[in-house]
């Protein structure tokens, strides 16, 4: 394990896909075989490595292209379910908020909420539960609650709507970079010696004597299929667990009810002029119950979300028209200037695994942990892992929850090294270092300690757009497992998500530097249509 002056010296490590399926079709049993790659998923084979388990992560995919790539970009204890008097479920989120903001500060900070009230009583009421949101943080507080008069708010958040403002209360959360966060999981646990992978579909398990012993996979480039053995088989991919969760169960003779009741959210994205400033805005209830906000990210303006149930569970999910004029609905009631369809940049839906009721009130055969009302562990009776629910912030928290059912199914050794020491994630400054704001436009900043090996690769000074450079794309080819023009524009560059038709308009060069550097067909044509549903505002 290297210690933190290393890491931040060492060369970061090439993601060939050559090496890495070479590595996986190579004779010998892992301990664990994670099957998903995002939030979850990483953080399980990131701990499981950091333990000294042998691990291997396949994502049919790309690392985070569901649900972890489209959360709110909010690192957060959860203000809605202290109205719920779920403290304990409060208090430890934030403290793993606190923990995660530590592990990368270049891709997760502190940001200010500001809460403006406009009828009478809404400010003692919400004050006190915001106040007792910090007091639950204790130690891990990111800073104080401040109750604002009329003109504070105003100079706190110039945005906002002014007509029968009263004042405001102004909180602290956090705000993330989630898909570069969850490439930067992926690199740390390669970097631990776990085996990482994407766009490698898991076809079916393996089964002896009734236990789950491996999966059959097959790599959706070349199509060749390949066998891995191993102890245990954890199925951590989200809104979709239900996919694996049921086969196991047909294999055994036993029709199981559906686990997830998949839950739509929709983000739209707006220049940075309808919220200027550094502070986010949040309205804590909504025609539909749902909160809002209004969160500066990356030198524009996220607003969201919605919570519509859906019956399906589609890959890419996109926006209703009746989601987007909720948002904007809302948003005209909050910000001064009022944005419309004409004015949003990008558009784009995700889908959230929420965990039906039923589903943990009455489990299948087999030992079942309903950890919290949050993510929710099954074991099966042929040993098949399955976590889903939960949400980005407490994603290490799920992990252990995961690994500690692994253990005790498959018999696998308890960890051989020390936890205690806290763990930085791959690219993470040196404590104290200042890292840039997350409100402010994408660029060099968000590599953290290597900026400086991005800048050394060909084009590391060649922009093709303020933020993105050729060097850029070729670090993502080389080190971040980016295979096509939608791996680089949608994840590692967050471009789609701001602005889908600059996206549109970059991906032809962003292709030729994928073909020159990868050999394959990057997707040309594919993500030019994405990035077309994207634009179109519903």
């Amino acid at each position: 394990m290297l210690n933190r002056d290393q890491e931040a010296l060492a060369a970061p490590l090439l993601t060939r896909r050559e090496d890495l399926l070479a590595r996986l079709q190579a004779p010998g049993q892992w301990d664990l075989v994670v099957v998903g790659g995002g939030a979850t998923g990483l953080g399980v084979a990131l701990q499981a490595a950091r333990e000294g388990l042998t691990v291997a992560l396949l994502e049919a995919n790309d690392l985070a292209q569901g649900t972890s790539s489209r959360s709110t970009k909010l690192v957060h204890g959860g203000v809605r379910y202290l109205a719920q008097g779920h403290w304990p479920l409060v208090r430890e989120a934030l403290h793993e908020r606190r923990g995660l903001l530590d592990r990368a500060p270049h891709l997760a900070q502190p940001l200010a909420f500001v809460m403006p009230t406009y009828r009478w009583g809404e400010q003692a009421f919400y004050g006190a539960g915001l106040k007792l949101y910090e007091w639950l943080a204790a130690s891990a507080s990111l800073g104080k609650t401040r109750f604002l008069g009329r003109q504070a708010t105003q100079a706190s958040i110039a945005g906002v709507r002014t007509q029968g403002l009263r004042g405001g209360v102004q909180y602290w959360d956090g705000q993330f970079d989630d898909a570069r966060l969850a490439v930067a999981l992926a690199r740390t646990a390669a970097r631990e010696g776990a085996c990482v992978i994407n766009h490698v579909t898991v076809k079916s398990l393996i089964y002896e004597e009734g236990r789950v012993v491996g999966v059959r996979a097959q790599d959706a480039e070349q199509g060749a299929e390949f066998e891995l053995r191993a102890s245990c088989v954890v199925n951590a991919t989200g809104v979709w667990v239900d996919g694996l969760r049921l086969a196991d169960g047909r294999q055994r003779g036993q029709a199981l009810p559906d686990l997830v009741s998949p839950s739509q959210g929709v983000h739209l994205v707006v220049d940075a002029s309808f919220w200027p400033g550094d502070k986010a805005l949040l309205v804590p209830k909504t025609a539909d119950g749902r909160v809002l906000f209004a969160v500066p990210w990356l030198g524009k303006v996220l607003l969201g979300t919605t919570d519509t149930a859906r019956a399906d569970a589609p890959r890419e999910p996109r926006p209703a028209h009746e989601e987007v004029d909720l948002i904007l609905k809302e948003a005209s009631r909050y910000l001064r200037k009022a944005p419309v369809r004409q004015d949003v940049l990008s558009a784009w839906a995700g889908l959230r695994p929420l965990v039906k009721a039923e589903a943990t009130l009455s489990p299948p055969s087999g030992a079942t942990q309903n950890i919290s009302r949050e993510h929710h562990v099954e074991v099966s009776a042929s040993g098949l892992v399955t976590v889903t629910g939960g949400k980005w912030t407490t994603y290490h928290a799920m992990a252990e929850d995961v690994l500690r059912q692994a253990r005790k199914q498959a018999g696998l050794k308890m960890p051989m090294r020390a936890m205690a020491e806290a763990y930085r994630l791959v690219g993470a400054p040196s404590p104290g270092s200042p890292a840039a704001g997350l409100t402010l436009p994408a660029g060099a900043h968000l590599y953290g300690s290597e900026q400086d090996w991005v800048k050394a690769l060909p084009g590391g000074d060649t922009e093709l757009t303020p933020g993105l450079t050729e060097g850029m794309v070729r670090f993502a080819a080389r080190h971040e497992y980016a295979r096509t023009v939608e791996d680089v524009l949608a994840r590692r560059s967050r471009c789609l998500f701001l602005d889908a038709a600059l996206a549109k308009a970059l991906a032809p060069r962003v292709a030729e530097i994928l073909a020159e550097e990868l050999g394959i067909d990057p997707g040309l044509a594919n993500f030019e249509a994405l990035a077309d549903d994207y634009a179109r505002c519903p």
